[in-house]
């Protein structure tokens, strides 16, 4: 049986938006999500569910994303929050080790019980691929939050930092 492409789901309409992930979230799917997030800011939206029951696994640039989205939040709004829920034992080690948990809300309650229903939920759409330097962009800016969020994470990226920065300005 071949594994289905990842992707995310959300229902943008309701409050809190409520933005499911499939497979795994990585640097290579995460830009619509970011996307989405800035548009929703944008529209004055401030509450987030992230549903990870159905997510295999992911990496730094989507935490980062993730960051970025509370930092957001912390920085310009009173009422803001992103929950996240049913995360699993690996995606939560994740979470903790760059200190996600102390921006965001891990729900290790029954937050997700609500969420057996994917009615209402759409594919999050995506402007297609990103050029070279836009996902070089995306992906520093992403670890740059991680790093601002926790200041023990720059040992952890700098390397990764430093390398984007330098193909950044050869462009």
């Amino acid at each position: 049986m071949a594994q289905e492409e990842p992707h995310f789901l959300v229902n943008p309409y309701e409050d809190p938006v409520v933005v499911k992930i499939i497979g795994k979230a990585s640097f290579l799917n995460s830009a619509p999500v970011k996307e989405l997030f800035d548009h929703l800011l944008e529209q004055g939206r401030t509450r987030f569910v992230i549903d990870f029951q159905k997510c295999t696994g992911m990496d730094s640039t989507f935490l980062g994303i993730l960051a970025g989205l509370g930092i957001n939040l912390m920085k310009n709004t009173e009422d803001g929050s992103v929950v996240l829920c049913r995360m699993g034992t690996r995606n939560l080690e994740l979470v903790q080790n760059l200190g996600l948990h102390r921006l965001l809300t891990v729900d290790t309650g029954d937050i997700g019980e609500n969420l057996e229903d994917d009615a209402g939920l759409e594919a999050v759409p995506g402007k297609g691929k990103l050029s070279q330097v836009e996902n070089a962009r995306l992906v520093l800016q992403a670890h740059e939050n991680l790093v601002e969020i926790d200041e023990s994470n720059k040992t952890k990226f700098q390397d990764v930092i430093s390398f984007l920065k330098n193909q950044m300005e050869g462009k």
